[in-house]
């Protein structure tokens, strides 16, 4: 296998890119080909191999919830984005069937408030959706009220970008080798790091807007708050001064 490296261009738009080319010319015995990753920093490198080695990690989380209460979970998507999710309630018992008890009520809206999923009185269930909207979107668990109280629990896989994907899916369809889907899914994570990194640009320069705005809006103010404060001095000394006046003692 060999890598060599693309000087990156200093143009402004593309000072980030460089590009690694990895051939590999036979796997097994087969014919692969050359498989072109984009790599936008050589410094980031650890973070691709980070990134790629926590997609493989599995993201669900198991919580508590009592009845008569809700929890709410959030998730960071960016736009166009697929978002998958499966949620369940744990048995306490195999060898019984969950109680009409163990059921909650799932709600899944984006940051503007627009509802993506909604589930009443459920066991377990799954969602698929694509963001249209960026920003933290809510999962809220509402547990049915029951009488005493009871606590079960339940768990939540929550997939996003990336981590959504379906890569044995992938491999099935297309017939392809361990060694391809690898660097399909090191190009994807690059890709995903490309993205984050404008995303990141984009959000660093509405809050600097932000910032600026708040700070001439400050700046504004304390102008307008020096300026009652020295009306309302002068007023004093004009009040003071016919006060004095009247009783003549200037």
């Amino acid at each position: 296998m060999e890598t060599p490296a693309r000087k990156p261009s200093v143009t402004r738009e593309t000072d980030l890119r460089a590009s690694m080319v990895v051939s590999v010319t036979r796997y097994h015995g087969m014919s692969i080909g050359t498989c072109t990753i984009v790599v936008y920093h050589a410094q980031i490198t650890p973070v691709v191999i980070i990134l790629w080695f926590l997609s493989n990690i599995a993201r669900s989380v198991r919580f508590e919830i009592e009845s008569g209460r809700t929890k709410c979970i959030s998730e960071d998507i960016k736009s166009n984005s697929m978002a998958v999710g499966h949620y369940s309630v744990i048995n306490p018992n195999d060898e019984h069937p969950l109680p009409e008890s163990h059921k909650l009520t799932l709600r899944v809206t984006s940051v503007y408030g627009n509802s993506y999923h909604y589930a009443d009185r459920v066991q377990s269930g799954q969602f698929v959706f694509k963001a249209v909207e960026g920003g933290d979107y809510m999962a809220c668990f509402f547990a049915i009220d029951h009488h005493p109280a009871i606590k079960f629990s339940v768990e939540f896989d929550w997939r996003s970008g990336m981590a959504a994907k379906d890569w044995s899916n992938v491999a099935k369809k297309g017939s392809l080798d361990a060694m391809v889907v690898e660097l399909k899914k090191l190009e994807d994570a690059i890709t995903s790091i490309h993205e984050e990194m404008f995303y990141l640009r984009e959000r660093e320069r509405d809050m600097q807007q932000l910032n600026n705005k708040t700070n001439s809006r400050m700046a504004l103010l304390s102008f307008v708050s020096l300026f009652v404060c020295l009306s309302v001095v002068g007023l004093q000394v004009w009040h003071l001064k016919l006060f004095f006046e009247k009783k003549k003692l200037i």
